[in-house]
Parts: C-alpha cells; sequence; structure tokens
C-alpha cells in the first residue's frame, strides 16, 4: 500500500481527514449490498470518567438526557441520536451528532458537580469511518484480532482493538453488518486506505471463496 497525499478540506475553519476522499470512497461502496464506507466527520465524542457503582454518579449521568451507562464490558447502550460506549470498569465514551459537545459538556459537568468524576471533549480527536455490507466483517477480519464472528461481536458490541496496527474503537451498530470505527485523525487516511484495499481483495476474491469466508463469520 502506497502512503496517501490527499489533504483534508477546509470546512468552516474545520479540518476533516477524509474530506478530500470522496471519489476513493465512492469507488469502494460501488456494490451497496456487499460493501460501502463513509466518513461521518465532526461527531460529539465525550470522555467521561466515573465510579459505575456510585448511585450518584449513575443517576446523575443518566439526568442528562436519559443516558444509561453500559455496564457490562465490550458494549454500549443509548439511540441513534446518542450513545455511550463502554471503554473501561470507569471509563465511556459518549458519542452525539455534530454541535451537541456545545452542550452536552455543560451538561454533564453540571449534574456531575460534588461527584467524582472526569468530562473531556475529545471531538476533535478522533473521525469516524462507517463500513456495512455483506463482506464488513471480511474486511475488518483481514487486519483485526478480534473474534468477529456474529455469535461474537454482534450488535450492542463495542471494544477498543487495533485494525491494520492502528488503535481503534469498534463498534457494531444494532444492524449486524453496519460498523463504526473511531480512529484518531493522523491515522485516519492510513485506516480508510487499507480498508478500501482489504474491500478491494474481497470484490475480487468473489465467488466461493469469499462466501465461505462470510458464512464462517456469520
Amino acid at each position: 500500500m502506497t502512503a496517501s497525499t490527499e489533504m483534508p478540506v477546509q470546512d468552516a475553519g474545520r479540518s476533516s481527514p477524509l474530506s478530500a476522499w470522496p471519489a476513493r470512497l465512492a469507488a469502494a461502496s460501488a456494490t451497496p449490498g456487499r460493501f460501502t464506507i463513509r466518513e461521518l466527520p465532526y461527531a460529539t465524542q465525550i470522555n467521561l470518567r466515573g465510579a459505575i457503582a456510585d448511585p450518584a454518579f449513575a443517576g446523575a449521568v443518566r439526568s442528562v438526557r436519559g443516558l444509561d451507562l453500559p455496564a457490562r464490558p465490550n458494549a454500549w447502550t443509548g439511540t441513534a441520536d446518542c450513545q455511550v460506549i463502554w471503554l473501561g470498569p470507569d471509563e465511556w465514551l459518549v458519542v452525539a451528532a455534530d454541535g451537541v459537545n456545545e452542550s452536552l459538556v455543560p451538561a454533564l459537568r453540571n449534574a456531575l458537580l460534588g461527584v467524582h468524576h472526569a468530562v473531556i471533549d475529545v471531538s476533535a480527536n478522533r473521525t469516524t469511518i462507517e463500513i456495512a455490507g455483506q463482506n464488513a466483517r471480511l474486511v475488518l477480519g483481514k487486519g483485526c484480532p478480534l473474534d468477529l464472528h456474529a455469535r461474537s461481536f454482534g450488535p450492542r458490541n463495542a471494544a477498543q482493538t487495533l485494525l491494520a496496527k492502528s488503535q481503534v474503537i469498534l463498534q457494531c451498530m444494532d444492524t449486524p453488518s453496519l460498523f463504526r470505527l473511531y480512529v484518531r485523525n493522523s491515522f485516519a487516511q492510513y485506516v480508510a486506505a487499507w480498508i478500501t484495499d482489504a474491500a478491494a481483495e474481497c470484490s475480487a476474491s468473489g465467488g466461493l471463496d469469499t462466501e465461505r469466508i462470510v458464512t464462517r463469520l456469520g
């Protein structure tokens, strides 16, 4: 794989790592039923820390937009508008639409006054890459060490892991073939290039081999 020289495009003073990639991502998404990829830039991302065993902490968080913390490891809770991803026993990532951080960060801090906590806006730290389709698990399986069989990593699962040796947060959405990857901005072009290359390999292999592996991964 050759290094990318494409540069991000400015958008109202902001820079999205993959905003110069529409043609490349569209080409990789030429067969929507099998594989699509797109960037979801500028998402609100808030790092939240505290003791879930403390009723005051959990209750204060719940008072803000009804956020329920996932107690189960490698899980996420929420709706299409706002999700809370488990990162560790006392750490979560709150994800919402662009601009929500401006109201959500102070709301969380105010609700948690007097309670041991940390609320940090990390929206500028990562971009989001969304992939979907029958080949999505196969593409991820080429570079991710997790067991990606649908029985092991299905809807409402999320994990911090590696993809092509790059750190990512991988989230399986409510549809088993829909995934979101939270990728550090400095690695976004590399990861996107690796994913599109892997998707091209899957498309080229076609036929029995792809069908066999997709069936094995569920």
